[in-house]
C-alpha cells in the first residue's frame, strides 16, 4: 500500500463525462489499496470566464479605472476549483468510493498575502493524513489557499500543479501523479518534431529548465517544490483508459517520471530541446561603465515584476562606455520601456532600442556537465541552416540561443536531429 496524490488539469475535468473518467482513475488506485488524495483544476475554460467577469465588472459599473480589489478577484476565480472538487467527490461517492471535497482554507494551505500570485508558506497535512488512513479520498481544490488576512488567496496560473506537489510533500506521499492531456514529457514539442520521443525519466533540474524555457507540461514552481522536497512526480495522460494494461503498475506506470538525478542510471548528454516564442530584446546604448549601473537597470525592472532572461554586456575600447542587451517577454516590452525611461537619469544611457518577434531555443541535459563540445555542435548545426544567433547564455546543463522567431521551428528540428534525439531507442 502506498500514499498517492493525483492531480487532474482543466482539460481532464472539462465536463461531467471526463470527471467520471477521472473518478475511474481514482477508483483504480483506491481498489489497489492505496491512500489517495486528488487535486483538481477548474473545468477547462472556466477560469478564463471568471477572470473575464472580474475584469469587465468595473467597465459595466461605469468606473473610471479598470482596477479591482485583488482579494475579490481571488474570491471569484477560486470558485472554479471549488465546483470541480465537489462534483468529483459526488462522482466518487456515486461509484461507492468514500470521498469528500476540501477547499484550500480547510486543510489549511497557508500562503503569503500576494493575492492573485500567492506563494505557499506551509501546509498542515495532519487532518488529510488521518482521513486518508481511514480510507477516505480527499478531493482538494487546487490553485488556492488562505492568506494571513484570513481570505482566500490564489497561486497564479498553473497553481494547481504547485498545490499538488506541495500537498504530496506535506502528506509525505510516495508519488505525485500529474494527469494532463499529454502522456508524458517529450524530447521536444511533438507538433514540431513528429519523431520526438517520450522520456521514461527526467531529472528535476532538467525539468525545471524545460518548464522555465517554454515547455508547458508542468508549472515552474511545482517543479521547484518537487526538487526541494524530492517528490517523485509522474506526468501521465488522463485520456488513457483507466483500466488499460499497466495503468495500475505502481513502479512503472505509463508516463514520464521526474525524479532525483541519482535515479537516472544512463544519462543522456542532451535530454531535450525547449523553445519559447514571443521574446523581445532591449538594448541600452552607451551606458557609463561604472559600479552599480546593472543594479540601476535590473532593480527597477524586478520591482515591476518584469522577468529578464538573457543578459549580454559589451565594453567599449576605452572602458568608459558599455552596451547592455537583455531579453523580456514581448508582452512586457512597453512596461519595461516605461520603467527604463522613468529611471533614465539614474541609469545614464544615451538611447534604448528594442526588437520583438524573437525566439529562444534551448539545449538541455545533465550529461552536458561532463561532455565538451555540446555548444559548438549547436552553433555548427544552426550555421549550416543559415540561422543567425543574436545572443547566447549557458549554464551547467543548458545552452540558450536567441534567434529570429521565423526560424524557431527550423532551429528546433535541426538541433533535435543534430543530437540524435529523433532516433528510436
Amino acid at each position: 500500500m502506498a500514499r498517492i496524490v493525483m492531480k487532474f488539469g482543466g482539460t481532464s475535468v472539462a465536463n461531467l463525462e471526463r470527471i467520471h473518467n477521472v473518478a475511474r482513475h481514482v477508483k483504480r488506485e483506491v481498489d489497489a489499496g492505496h491512500e489517495v488524495a486528488v487535486v483538481v483544476s477548474a473545468m477547462s475554460g472556466k477560469t478564463n470566464e471568471l477572470v473575464g467577469w472580474v475584469q469587465d465588472m468595473p467597465k459595466v459599473a461605469g468606473a473610471n479605472s479598470p482596477f479591482y480589489d485583488a482579494r475579490e478577484y481571488d474570491a471569484v476565480v477560486a470558485s472554479g476549483e471549488q465546483v470541480t472538487s465537489g462534483i468529483l467527490a459526488i462522482a466518487l461517492q456515486s461509484m461507492g468510493v468514500n470521498a469528500r471535497s476540501w477547499q484550500g482554507w480547510q486543510i489549511p494551505i497557508r500562503t503569503d498575502n500576494a493575492h492573485g500570485a500567492a506563494r505557499i508558506m506551509e501546509i498542515d497535512g495532519s487532518d488529510i493524513i488521518k482521513r486518508m488512513g481511514e480510507g477516505q479520498v480527499a478531493v482538494v481544490a487546487g490553485f488556492q489557499g488562505i492568506g494571513p488576512d484570513n481570505r482566500i488567496a490564489t497561486l497564479g496560473r498553473g497553481g494547481s500543479d504547485t498545490s499538488a506537489v506541495a500537498i504530496a510533500a506535506a502528506v509525505k506521499a510516495d508519488r505525485c501523479d500529474i494527469y494532463t492531456d499529454v502522456d508524458g514529457v517529450y524530447t521536444t514539442d511533438p507538433r514540431i518534431v513528429p519523431k520526438a520521443r517520450r522520456m521514461k525519466k527526467v531529472s528535476f533540474e532538467e525539468m525545471l529548465e524545460m518548464a522555465s524555457l517554454g515547455s508547458k507540461v508542468l508549472q515552474v514552481r511545482s517543479v521547484e517544490l518537487a526538487m526541494v522536497h524530492k517528490v517523485r512526480t509522474f506526468v501521465r495522460s488522463s485520456f488513457e483508459d483507466p483500466d488499460a494494461p499497466g495503468m495500475g503498475d505502481f513502479l512503472n506506470p505509463p508516463g514520464t517520471l521526474i525524479c532525483d538525478e541519482e535515479e537516472i542510471v544512463e544519462q543522456e548528454v542532451v535530454t531535450g530541446i525547449a523553445y519559447a516564442k514571443d521574446e523581445a530584446q532591449i538594448s541600452l546604448r552607451r551606458l557609463s561603465d561604472r559600479p552599480g549601473v546593472s543594479a540601476a537597470i535590473f532593480g527597477p525592472l524586478a520591482e515591476a515584476h518584469i522577468n529578464v532572461d538573457m543578459i549580454v554586456q559589451n565594453i567599449s575600447e576605452d572602458g568608459s562606455k558599455t552596451d547592455m542587451t537583455f531579453t523580456v517577454p514581448s508582452g512586457d516590452v512597453q512596461k519595461a520601456m516605461s520603467v527604463l525611461e522613468a529611471n533614465k537619469e539614474k541609469i545614464g544611457f544615451d538611447v534604448v532600442q528594442t526588437e520583438s518577434g524573437l525566439a529562444k531555443v534551448s539545449v538541455i541535459g545533465i550529461g552536458m556537465r561532463s561532455h565538451a563540445g555540446v555548444a559548438a555542435q549547436a552553433f555548427q548545426a544552426l550555421a549550416e541552416k543559415s540561422i543567425n544567433i543574436k545572443a547566447i547564455t549557458t549554464s551547467e546543463i543548458k545552452i540558450s540561443i536567441l534567434i529570429d522567431g521565423a526560424y524557431s521551428e527550423l532551429a528546433v528540428r535541426t538541433l533535435h536531429s543534430s543530437y540524435g534525439l529523433d532516433k528510436s531507442e
